[in-house]
């Protein structure tokens, strides 16, 4: 079967300043527009040791310690890159000139309030700005998409995401005292990938729990289950706990159709943040008497390619050479709603159990 899962570059590229200098920066920002030929002008922080850091490894010419000043000496078509923590993008984006396109790091704020600010701040400056939901652009869910576009699983019914792994939150020092964890930082990914293929639902049921030996952690483990109607499931089951080994560790999304299934085992979040390979498999009914997986090998990874894919989408919407932006700040706040909602939910709980134990 021929899938069609590249990366579609611009024709024309736009220099990129970078505001931020920190993991995500190092591992997956620079080493994507490296690969995919982008300019990268200059990059920002207000520790500019760790810029120059950067900028040494990654031959970029200008580093700046402050958003005024990279502003002043920014290319008039540059590209805004704010890989920062959520609560301090509203505050750079006030800084940015009138009209200039953005990609900002998810989350789109730490909750639906700080989401409506971020949003109105963007259409106030008229900026073309897009959130980095770089997921819907890994190879393995470009692939899942060509496919299922294709028609050839039929009607998707189910959707799956599952995650148990050990994940070294120490890596992330700024979320050790979130008081929303789990959810905005790493869920939010599925979350927008599962509105993506289903669009969305009529409402959501979610728990996200804390791990009784890691107190300064508010959460680390979430379920997440999508109201899509009485024959559509969309569930998503993290546990970023499992400390026993890789033997029983998983990574995974499976879409599931009337004609056929597909699973994509996300390497990258199994032994992070070295990753082993991604798998991509499908089933098709209609092809055999049983059911035979077959597996198809995919080039890329989440980790750089989707970071490809995030910039290279806002590139091609500046230069008018299409007109979708699939991570557009008014599609990425429908993502943030379902997040919002998700915590009401876990706040609320479920049906009482316990009264009507206490009535027996």
């Amino acid at each position: 079967m021929n899938i069609n899962y590249k990366q579609t570059l611009p024709e024309k590229s736009l220099p990129i300043m970078i505001i931020g200098a920190g993991g995500i920066v190092r591992d997956a920002h620079l080493p994507a527009y490296r690969k995919a030929g982008f300019e990268v002008f200059g990059i920002i922080d207000r520790l500019k040791d760790k810029a120059i850091k950067l900028a040494e490894q990654y031959e970029i010419n200008h580093v700046y310690s402050s958003v005024k000043e990279s502003v002043k000496n920014a290319p008039q078509n540059a590209i805004y890159d704010l890989a920062l923590p959520p609560e301090q993008s509203l505050k750079v984006l006030k800084q940015l000139p009138n009209g200039v396109p953005v990609l900002i790091q998810k989350p789109m704020g730490i909750d639906l309030e700080s989401a409506r600010a971020i949003y109105s701040i963007c259409h106030q400056k008229r900026l073309t700005a897009a959130v980095n939901f770089q997921l819907r652009f890994a190879p393995f869910v470009k692939a899942a998409r060509d496919i299922i576009d294709s028609e050839i699983i039929g009607e998707i019914y189910d959707m799956e995401i599952r995650l148990t792994t050990y994940t070294p939150w120490g890596k992330f020092p700024y979320v050790k005292h979130q008081k929303r964890l789990e959810i905005p930082f790493h869920s939010i990914h599925y979350i927008d990938l599962i509105r993506s293929f289903l669009g969305e639902p009529a409402g959501v049921m979610a728990k996200t729990v804390g791990h009784p030996h890691k107190v300064e952690l508010s959460s680390t483990r979430s379920t997440v289950l999508f109201d899509y109607g009485k024959t559509t499931h969309a569930v998503i089951n993290t546990n970023h706990d499992h400390e026993f080994g890789p033997t029983n560790q998983e990574s995974f999304i499976k879409w599931e159709g009337t004609n056929g299934a597909i699973k994509a085992k996300m390497g990258l979040l199994l032994n992070y943040p070295d990753g082993v390979p991604d798998k991509f498999e499908y089933c098709l009914l209609n092809e055999n008497d049983k059911p035979l997986w077959k597996t198809k090998k995919l080039k890329g990874s989440w980790f750089p390619d989707a970071f490809i894919g995030t910039m290279s989408s806002l590139m091609q919407y500046v230069n008018e050479s299409t007109k979708a932006l699939p991570t557009r700040v008014e599609d990425a706040i429908k993502t943030m709603a379902i997040v919002e909602s998700a915590y009401e939910s876990d706040k609320n709980g479920g049906a009482n159990v316990s009264e009507r134990l206490n009535e027996l």
